[in-house]
């Protein structure tokens, strides 16, 4: 399933959302297979591997590597995905499918902490362009 979103016309431009939205639910599926106690032990501590290097804020390889950086993510994080996938029972990893969609689907959005965060980036912006164009006066 992942790798026929990898390889379909999810990829044009303004497929990327549907993309990214579909594997962070797969990534969310695996974690609800890892707390499945159907799933064989060693499926389960790998799906926990996969799913903590997916959101984990360090890689193998650094992002600020030009190339190299992102790659390993689009890489690796795949891969693993496929591996685990391969050793879940598929009658448990499709209940983890369902359920994954139905709670990303029903999960509240939160419009203070996305104004709160826009007002932060804005105030940061005009704080750097105030900077430099009190440097460029000089």
């Amino acid at each position: 399933m992942l790798f026929a979103f990898l390889y379909t016309d999810h990829m044009k431009i303004g497929g990327w959302k549907t993309w990214v939205r579909g594997l962070k639910q797969e990534l969310y599926a695996l974690y609800l297979a890892y707390r499945d106690p159907r799933a064989p032990w060693y499926a389960r501590m790998l799906a926990a591997v996969v799913v903590a290097y997916a959101f984990s804020p360090f890689d193998l390889i650094p992002d600020f590597i030009p190339v190299l950086g992102y790659l390993d993510d689009l890489i690796v994080v795949p891969l693993g995905i496929a591996l685990v996938l391969r050793m879940i029972p598929p009658e448990v990893m499709a209940e983890c499918r369902e359920r994954a969609r139905r709670e990303i689907l029903n999960k509240p959005v939160n419009w203070v902490v996305g104004a709160l965060m826009i007002s932060a980036w804005a105030l940061l912006a005009l704080f750097t362009a105030l900077f430099v164009m009190r440097l460029l006066r000089r």
